[in-house]
């Protein structure tokens, strides 16, 4: 039996994308790109983060609008975020420097106060916009910002529609995370038992169609073979920071979506910021808690993060094509080769990239056979709201558990009535028990996921279903 491989061509440019096409061109600097969700940014303090490498700090003014400016101070270089907001300013905690909106600095405290300050005492600042909840910046020149280009979910503005949000740090380039998720194919396998995920037993040879593609992104969409008249699901790339799934079932006329947004942080770092969307069931949503839903989100993340980060590091260790390297099928791989080719062809702007026949500046510097993958806390917890809150709630109640344990105990010593001692140990080992449960959810908010092989009966019962459908063909 041989294997079908994937030799599609780039797709010829069609006109859907709402955008000027004819230029076919990227550039990515006339992007808006997304950085955190309102909910999770922290309160009268400097939010720092990057964009290819370049620091950036996102902070209110006094108006409360959103300004973003480069992460380093005019003086000596310092990073404003570890500064301080006063009055809608930010200051830079080394000297004491202030900076207002524009980036225009408006207080030096070594200036004598009728000294004039120096003109090229500023720093750039970069448009920011608020949509849907979301922060945006624009990487270019705050002029040539086109606000109706920022990427919303229409939906989200129809009544009936709600949304679950997730932020999560990954320690691998944006083009493998967007990779990762317009192949559905692996689904079944690597998240197979997972809530959420699927089953290895619905692992199936697809059908994938590439419906557009140009400067502006790709459309696709994809089913499998093995139910007759499946319905279409829709995948699509809008360049350079998003895919969009959907399925619809229109004769209920229900919607879901899973909108994808990704940042690229720099070199070996990207941000993803997942929303989940539908008009269906929506009390599910409404009703758990953010954090708890997070659990279940992380751990299906993380079965493909040591995956995806191996993969990253093993093809900038060999320094081959993505062409020679890999061995794709019509029947799973089709939009992941097209993602790669649109790389190809319109990638030659970016800082660096991983195309299939193409690259630009992959190499990390030295090779790391073990690539850093970080805990859950850092990667999630400390940049989530919800999730930093429950941990510190969970962390007190611990603590507090611990402490009446003690005291309940030393009560049952020194009690004289049995009744007493007997009441005072119960809920000295009730107090013990709570605090166990909370270190356990406590370890959930900090340490990531450890996937577990498949029992050799799970691989058995795969391999006797196998056999059974081999023998009713």
């Amino acid at each position: 039996m041989s294997l079908e491989t994937e030799t599609l061509q780039a797709t010829s440019p069609t006109s859907t994308f709402e955008t000027l096409e004819e230029k076919q061109e990227f550039n990515w600097r006339q992007y808006w790109y997304p950085v955190a969700f309102v909910q999770d940014l922290p309160d009268n303090r400097p939010y720092s983060f990057s964009l290819y490498d370049e620091p950036l700090v996102l902070f209110k003014n006094k108006d409360g609008q959103f300004i973003c400016l480069t992460d380093r101070c005019p003086h000596r270089t310092a990073k404003l975020s570890d500064g301080q907001i006063i009055d809608g300013k930010i200051e830079c905690l080394y000297h004491g420097w202030q900076f207002g909106s524009d980036g225009q600095c408006l207080h030096i405290p070594q200036l004598p106060a009728d000294a004039k300050i120096p003109a090229n005492a500023c720093v750039q600042s970069f448009k920011v916009v608020e949509r849907q909840g979301m922060i945006w910046v624009w990487a270019g020149e705050k002029e040539t910002a086109v606000d109706e280009n920022i990427p919303i979910l229409p939906d989200l503005d129809k009544p009936g529609f709600v949304c679950a949000d997730f932020i999560l740090d990954l320690p691998y380039d944006q083009t493998y995370l967007i990779e990762n998720v317009t192949d559905p194919a692996h689904v079944a396998i690597s998240h197979h038992g997972t809530r959420g995920g699927s089953n290895r037993k619905n692992a199936q040879p697809l059908e994938i169609e590439v419906l557009e593609s140009s400067a502006q992104g790709i459309r696709g969409r994809w089913r499998g073979i093995n139910k007759s008249n499946e319905a279409w699901k829709y995948i699509d790339f809008v360049a350079p920071s998003l895919v969009l799934n959907n399925a619809y079932i229109e004769d209920r006329g229900w919607t879901f979506g899973l909108a994808l947004y990704s940042i690229p942080l720099g070199k070996g770092r990207c941000r993803l910021l997942a929303r989940g969307y539908r008009n269906f069931m929506t009390w599910g949503v409404k009703l758990r808690p953010r954090w708890l839903d997070h659990l279940n989100t992380n751990k299906i993340l993380e079965q493909d993060l040591p995956l995806i980060a191996g993969q990253q590091s093993e093809i900038e260790r060999l320094k081959t094509s993505l062409k020679e390297l890999y061995l794709p099928l019509k029947t799973s791989d089709t939009l992941v080769v097209e993602y790669r080719k649109w790389l190809d062809k319109f990638g030659s702007s970016l800082p660096f990239y991983q195309g299939y026949s193409t690259s630009k500046n992959v190499e990390n510097g030295e090779l790391n056979p073990k690539p850093i993958l970080l805990d859950r806390f850092s990667r999630h917890t400390l940049i989530c709201h919800s999730c930093n809150r429950a941990y510190q709630v969970t962390n007190r109640v611990k603590q507090s558990c611990i402490g009446v344990a003690i005291a309940l105990a030393a009560v049952a010593i020194l009690a004289d009535d049995s009744t007493i001692r007997i009441a005072a140990i119960s809920l000295s080992i009730a107090a013990v028990v709570i605090s166990a449960m909370t270190q356990t959810l406590k370890t959930h908010f900090e340490r990531s996921y450890t996937r577990q092989p498949l029992s050799y009966g799970t691989l058995r019962e795969q391999g006797s279903q196998k056999s059974k459908v081999k023998s009713q063909k």
